[in-house]
């Protein structure tokens, strides 16, 4: 069947060849375009088509280690549990025994470990932390953050540890607040199983009462004027926040994807602010984050379908908020792939494999961007880029899970890439990162087929 929309795609193949900036070496890739296409945004969200893609963790270091020693960047958030991207900050920041960056990654236990004990953050922390040790003394050291809300058990854990240091009395409290969550704190879908059924009752109140008491009593208590007390608090204060937000998300996981998808994504922009104005206050200065995160968190949700869902995410919720004042406006950059292979899942607990991934769709972003015939390339959604990729088209997104046989419904949404991000990085063939802890599974991929078009 003939393309019906051949002849715009000719147009478009022209203008995205005139705009974008070839990647000649990806091993030394010229990030100029991109870090003067960013310019003085004080929040850069740098997405990822997959969970799983050893270009993207690469290149997203690369550009975060530019912000950072050229433009000033004073963390990086990242789409991972607070608890456990606390351990790897403290090694980063010169402040843990852990021998290296494989062990302060320890804390990534959990499916889907491999999304970040892999080789490429593990070299990531390498470099942060030798860019931290060189500073001169006193000087601020960049952070590494996580923003997600999945750790119940680490926080309510965290909370505890806490207060057994500053205030043995209140840690009595928190552990009898907490023990609602006594047979499921280990595996809390089972907790959001039995309140949505009524088989147990919910910790909505308790885990309320017990983030509004760190915010009370016991910030009192640590209100002196040491920095590193006030993070310590910061950080606990998080931690409860975290518990909260992860009791109401498992909660409500059962009443139907868009609630707890807006839940986790509004977590994260709260945190993400909230973290932002910590680190503001300590350094008497608007600080300045980058963030990893999927495309599917980064880019605006208003112009891809699953806001005709309700659904929202981190990007939208970022824009939202910070597009009132023209000069503080964040940068939103998507990842886009052709074909290659990933490091993903069959299904959800299930060990990570090396998947080769097919070839991008006849009627998707993705086929128009390899189209192009250039490669790997950044190009700037604003000019005539823009106008060229404003019609909504098919964009795939796979996570931590990829099924190739059903790849049609379960990996492609309908999104307007131009009003989804401030500009795109294209990388022809991509290939799987190599986790620290490789399964039984962990084989070659193969070739990846050709998908059929569906049109």
């Amino acid at each position: 069947m003939r393309n019906p929309f051949a002849d715009t795609d000719r147009r478009c193949i022209e203008a995205i060849r005139r705009a974008a900036h070839v990647f000649a070496d990806l091993e030394r890739p010229d990030l100029d375009p991109v870090v003067e296409h960013i310019g003085a945004a004080p929040l850069v969200l740098l997405g990822e088509a997959t969970h799983g893609s050893e270009e993207f963790y690469r290149l997203r270091a690369e550009l975060s280690l530019r912000l950072v020693v050229e433009s000033g960047f004073d963390a990086v958030a990242v789409e991972a549990d607070w608890p456990d991207a606390l351990r790897a900050s403290r090694y980063v920041q010169g402040s843990d025994d852990a021998a290296d960056a494989d062990a302060a990654l320890g804390g990534f236990m959990r499916f889907p470990r491999w999304m970040w004990r892999n080789t490429a953050v593990r070299d990531w922390l390498e470099r942060l932390r030798a860019h931290n040790l060189a500073l001169p003394q006193g000087a601020p050291r960049v952070g590494f953050f996580g923003l997600d809300l999945y750790s119940l058990q680490a926080s309510t854990q965290a909370v505890i540890d806490f207060l057994e240091r500053s205030d043995a009395p209140g840690a009595a409290e928190a552990r009898r607040r907490y023990r609602c969550f006594d047979g499921y704190v280990a595996e809390p879908q089972h907790y959001g199983a039995a309140t949505h059924f009524g088989l147990a009752p919910d910790c909505e109140q308790a885990v309320l009462q017990q983030l509004q008491a760190l915010f009370g009593r016991v910030a009192q208590r640590a209100a002196v004027d040491d920095p590193l007390a006030q993070d310590e608090l910061f950080y606990a204060q998080q931690n409860a926040r975290v518990v909260r937000n992860a009791e109401a998300y498992y909660r409500t996981m059962f009443d139907g994807r868009t609630d707890s998808w807006n839940l986790r994504d509004a977590h994260m922009a709260e945190t993400l602010e909230l973290l932002r104005a910590h680190l503001s206050q300590r350094l008497g200065r608007p600080a300045k984050i980058v963030v990893w995160a999927h495309n599917s968190h980064v880019g605006d949700a208003r112009a891809t379908e699953s806001a005709d869902r309700g659904q929202l995410n981190l990007g939208q919720l970022v824009r939202e908020r910070d597009t009132r004042d023209e000069t503080d406006s964040p940068y939103l950059l998507g990842f886009t792939t052709h074909t290659g292979s990933v490091a993903a899942a069959a299904d959800w607990d299930e060990p990570v494999q090396r998947q080769a991934v097919l070839r991008s769709r006849e009627d998707s972003v993705e086929q128009l961007l390899h189209g192009s015939g250039l490669g790997d390339f950044f190009l700037p959604l604003d000019g005539e880029a823009a106008w060229t990729l404003e019609r909504p088209r098919l964009e795939r997104a796979i996570g931590v899970i990829y099924r190739p046989d059903t790849e049609r419904q379960s990996h492609y949404f309908r999104a307007a890439l131009a009003q989804q991000f401030d500009g795109v990085v294209h990388i022809d063939e991509t290939h799987a990162v190599t986790p620290l802890d490789p399964s039984t599974l962990w084989q070659d991929a193969g070739e990846p087929q050709l998908a059929p078009t569906g049109m």
